[in-house]
């Protein structure tokens, strides 16, 4: 070990001494000098070529984190690169970073937490890509993620994960609620590993040799870093969940099981595959998982299990890697270890002679062949042993003591730390008050030079400034808080790691302890050992009666069979006997039979010939009729035969749908698919509606099988059915709440369930009668439920109230629209019957404009009509309008919306304009009420021309008339304005017989007058505010957004 010490030239020589030697080395450069080569290899390591990551280049990196104590210089440099540009730049900074959390200093993963959020952000952009880098930045930036947030929950494990079995016991506390958590925590980083293997190895195409390439090996080189946390946290998985076993019923820990049991299948396969691949084979030693995974339920076969060792072939350094190694050695070596002496390094004459000839060189104690007795060995044995014991206590005292050290310098570090935070507070605060000063001399200033000239912009121009720089005070301040927080937090993990220390140099106390309980732990051993023997003896005991009582059924069994032998014997024989007779009788018989037939033929001679050509001719037609019935009933046992083996094949290939449609439940690429509760709640009614079409034809085939064909067409449209209702189901799920999502996914998996039970009952023909369909249509039955559930709440009206609702509605929007300008003439009319002069020019003018108003809304109107009866005759195909408007209800429901807010906007402008020109009213509603019609016009061309053709002649005409509707928006805000400056009295400024005093006065007056209205107008602005944030919730209520919105998230 390598420790500094100064050169004969003083303490700045910069040289270095071994602990026997002093020899000059390369002298080390200013600490700027090391930032900048680290931050060169970073720029080195992460580039945008697609080829490996240099490993001199990330040992530098690494090194620099240890120089430094953290990872401020790799930040810096990594912020400046374009990484959500740039796909494989993102990936080789994902590798570099990797290496750093798991071979960097420990403060690595405390300064990257900073960045938690940007690199989620980074996760969530390159998410939207389904393939090439993009989708695998995605898989390892979670990664990466989950990594960064188990080591700060579990501050113990080192980021290698290292650790030994004791260590491992102390991270659980002793308590089995933190080891059942700790398990969890590890099974999702495991996921997360293995989601990553699996993203990798499905981007490459391994029919080719992928690995020899540099773009292969750009891909592959990140799994080195994946298979090492993966070996140690299958490992300590295994261990934790034996000792849970230990500790925890069998039932409790299912879950645990199964998820290990899946895991495990995953990594075994990974593992194989990745050692199979040329480019791991030089530079890593992949190991193989057993062939079963281990069984918790046997306490025993811990014993049988083999940690995972991965293995990495040592490299030869380069000259390069050791000049950059002489670098940072400086920093690296602790200072605070004090130098050994040369007579620890040299090898001491005990262990080379023994301690009996350095004690007694000349042997005068055994030159007369006298020996020291077995008393002596045994008190020297055990003063050894004191003293091996001693030292070590001795060395953990001085680790700890190090240790101590270390921790005090670092709390020291951190109150510095925190006394400069509160430095800059307070420099912050000063700086919001000298703000807050020059604010009121610029208020001053333009109170004594702008008096004449306010007016209600100046005011709103100053309260937005005022705000801007209150939101930035406010920023600050929240920095200075939140900075504030981490350093409390930074002091409490101090004080945390103060206590491990001591509870280092309490466990010094516990070794003589921990001997006298593996003393005891090997006593229960042998007796448990013992019990064992005893059990299994009894039981190969209980094996043998059990073989003897089935010897002795066996030996009955043969006797039973001899006696029947004999029976059989004895019936042959009274069998041959009776044969032996019947023979007898038979030539008798025929005998007779002889000379009747002689007689017969001689009285039949003269029909002989004729009856000898008929005869041939019916044996002729008898054997073809029976080759013919042979025949067919060859043919119909073929025919059958093939039928029920074309029904198999159907139901065979159903259940691969099914299956397959399960199996994408479980594909990361699946997680991006997403779909409404429409179209899962009509998957699932089709799915019911085939279900009673398969019941009728399954019927009709046990009846008669010549209708195989319709039951094979049911079969295979249900599954296509089934499968589409489980994948719908699953995108349906990443679109609701996790709640619903759970159910959904637990229903749509239990759908899948029973539809494979029923297509296993109909593949046998003993079942395929009395298969029943019953749960599978509950499952569906749930599915529908829960979609209906799912839906918007607009979508609950039936087809015929949807489609006469779009049309009344836009029938009272014309109404209205119509109304309306007859209300402005008969009010125009009125006006000239009664005004005069100015008064009734304003108001013609005004109502005037009220009226092209109307007039570009009603053709706005009628164009829509058009444009939407286009739309329908063009999309709706064989259905009707109705059925049209119905399918495309999120549409339908924004056309209504459309319509009811002009037809409401004109009627409230019409109002508006009455006041207005009675005299009761402002001139400002008619403004607003202007402004609210062009946004609802706006909305309403929006609903209609969002599923026109762009080519569409009455498009072009909404177009035109949607620009017309604005002009004469215009023209009412305009006359308005013109009418109201006409209207109003301006009191001209006529200070000239004001004294001192009473213009004094006046300008006090003024000031309180602008404040007023500041601290009014601050009001409005923050009601304005909120109306309008109640208006958008109650508007996303009545269109169904906040299920949408819940869905999207």
């Amino acid at each position: 070990m390598l420790a500094r010490a100064f050169g004969p030239k003083g303490p700045h020589s910069g040289q270095y001494v071994s602990s026997t030697t002093c020899r000059p080395v390369f002298q080390p450069k200013p600490y700027r000098n090391k930032s900048l080569l680290s931050a060169v290899s970073i720029n080195k390591a992460i580039n945008t070529q697609e080829v490996a990551v240099k490993e001199k280049h990330a040992r530098t990196c690494i090194l620099g984190t240890h120089h430094e104590k953290g990872a401020h210089t790799f930040w810096a440099a990594v912020n400046r690169l374009p990484l959500s540009s740039n796909a494989v730049l993102c990936w080789k900074f994902c590798h570099v970073f990797h290496k750093l959390l798991r071979d960097g200093h420990p403060n690595v993963i405390k300064d990257s937490m900073r960045n938690k959020a940007d690199l989620s952000d980074m996760s969530r952009m390159w998410g939207h890509l389904s393939e090439g880098y993009g989708k695998l930045c995605s898989i390892y930036l979670k990664l990466l993620i989950t990594k960064m947030e188990f080591h700060v929950k579990n501050p113990r494990f080192p980021g290698n994960l290292q650790m030994s079995n004791r260590q491992l016991d102390e991270a659980g506390e002793n308590d089995v609620n933190n080891f059942f958590q700790l398990t969890v925590e590890m099974f999702d980083y495991l996921e997360c590993e293995l989601n990553l293997f699996l993203g990798v190895f499905s981007s490459l195409d391994m029919s080719r040799s992928v690995s020899v390439t540099a773009a292969g090996q750009c891909r592959l080189a990140p799994l080195i870093q994946v298979i090492l946390d993966s070996s140690h946290l299958y490992d300590y998985t295994v261990k934790l969940l034996f000792k849970l076993h230990s500790c925890l019923p069998a039932d409790t820990l299912q879950g645990h099981r199964d998820r290990f049991q899946e895991q495990f299948k995953k990594l075994k396969s990974l593992f194989y595959r990745s050692s199979n691949l040329q480019y791991f084979k030089r530079l890593i030693q992949i190991p193989q998982l057993p062939e079963n995974p281990p069984n918790f339920l046997r306490a025993s076969a811990l014993s049988e299990h083999i940690s995972p060792v991965v293995v990495i072939p040592a490299e030869s350094s380069s000259p390069e890697t050791e000049h950059m190694v002489d670098l940072v050695t400086e920093d690296l070596v602790d200072t605070d270890i004090p130098i050994q002496p040369a007579a620890v390094v040299e090898p001491r004459f005990d262990d080379l002679f023994g301690t009996s000839a350095a004690t007694d060189p000349f042997n005068f104690n055994n030159q007369n062949g006298m020996r020291k007795d077995d008393k002596d060995r045994l008190i020297e044995q055990l003063t050894r042993e004191i003293q091996a014991l001693r030292e070590e206590l001795e060395s953990f005292r001085l680790e700890s003591g190090r240790l101590c050290q270390a921790l005090r310098g670092r709390v020291n570090e951190l109150e510095a730390e925190l006394a400069e935070q509160s430095h800059l507070r307070m420099q912050a605060l000063g700086e919001s008050e000298f703000l807050r000063a020059e604010l009121d001399d610029l208020r001053r200033v333009k109170e004594d030079t702008e008096k004449e000239q306010r007016s209600l912009t100046e005011i709103e121009r100053k309260a937005v400034a005022n705000e801007q720089r209150y939101v930035k005070l406010k920023e600050k301040y929240t920095e200075l808080v939140q900075s504030h927080a981490d350093l409390l937090r930074k002091n409490a993990e101090v004080t945390r790691q103060m206590t491990v220390a001591r509870a280092a140099q309490d466990e010094v106390d516990s070794v003589r302890r921990e001997m006298q309980e593996k003393v005891k732990a090997a006593q229960e051993a042998a007796e448990r050992r013992e019990q064992e023997q005893v059990e299994q003896l009894q039981e190969l005991q209980r094996e043998l009666i059990s073989s003897r009582a089935e010897l002795d059924t066996l030996k009955s069994t043969m006797a039973s069979s001899q006696q029947s032998s004999e029976e059989l014997s004895s019936q042959l024989s009274t069998v041959e006997s009776e044969k032996v007779e019947l023979a007898g009788s038979l030539l008798k018989k025929e005998e007779e039979l002889a000379g009747l037939g002689e007689e017969l033929e001689r009285v039949q001679s003269s029909l002989a010939s004729e009856r000898k050509s008929g005869v041939k001719t019916a044996e002729a037609l008898q054997n073809q009729l029976n080759e013919k019935e042979s025949r067919e009933q060859a043919l119909e046992s073929q025919l059958v035969a093939a039928r029920w083996s074309t029904l198999q094949g159907a139901v065979e290939e159903a259940e691969r749908i099914v299956q397959d449609s399960l199996a994408q439940l479980d594909d990361p690429a699946h997680i991006s698919c997403t779909s409404s509760a429409d179209y899962l709640a009509s998957r699932c009614q089709a799915s019911l509606d085939c279900m009673d079409r398969l019941h009728s034809a399954r019927d009709g085939y046990m009846a008669d099988n010549t209708g195989v064909s319709e039951l094979v067409r049911a079969v295979t449209h249900l599954a296509h059915l089934v499968g589409d209702t489980i994948v719908q189901g699953s995108a349906t799920s990443h679109m609701v709440p996790v709640e619903q999502a759970d159910a959904l996914s637990d229903s749509v998996k239990a759908c899948g369930a029973e539809a494979l039970a029923l297509l296993g009952q109909m593949k046998e023909q003993e079942s395929l009668a009395t298969a029943d369909s019953a749960a599978l249509r509950a499952a569906l039955d749930g599915i529908l439920a829960t979609a209906e559930k799912l839906r918007p709440r607009g979508l609950e009206l039936q087809q015929g109230e949807l489609g006469d609702l779009v049309e009344q509605e836009m029938a009272a929007t014309s109404a209205a629209v119509e109304s309306a300008a007859a209300r402005i003439e008969d009010m125009l009319n009125k006006s000239r019957a009664v005004d005069t002069g100015v008064k009734m020019e304003v108001n013609e003018r005004i109502l005037a404009s009220c009226t092209d108003l109307m007039q570009a809304i009603k053709a706005l109107v009628l164009s829509s009509k058009d444009l939407q009866r286009d739309i329908v005759d063009s999309g709706r195909g064989a259905a009707s309008m109705k059925e049209f408007y119905v399918k495309n209800s999120r549409w339908t429901e924004g056309l209504i919306s459309a319509s009811k807010a002009v037809g409401w906007g004109a009627t409230v402008m019409v109002d508006a304009a009455d006041l207005v020109v009675q005299g009761k009213g402002k001139y400002e509603e008619l403004m607003v009420c202007s402004h609210e019609i062009a946004a609802s016009t706006a909305q309403l061309v929006a609903a209609s021309k969002v599923k026109a053709d762009k080519d569409n002649a009455n498009l072009g005409r909404l177009k035109l008339a949607s620009k017309g509707v604005t002009q004469a928006t215009a023209g009412v805000v305009a006359s308005t304005k013109s009418g109201k400056s006409q209207i109003e009295e301006k009191d001209t400024m006529d200070f000239s017989s004001m004294t001192l005093t009473q213009i004094k006065r006046q300008e006090m007056d003024s000031q309180v007058s602008v404040l007023e209205l500041e601290t009014k107008l601050q009001k409005e602005r923050e009601r304005l505010g909120e109306l309008r944030k109640k208006h958008y919730e109650l508007a996303g209520v009545a269109e169904g957004w906040g299920e949408e919105d819940e869905g999207t998230g």
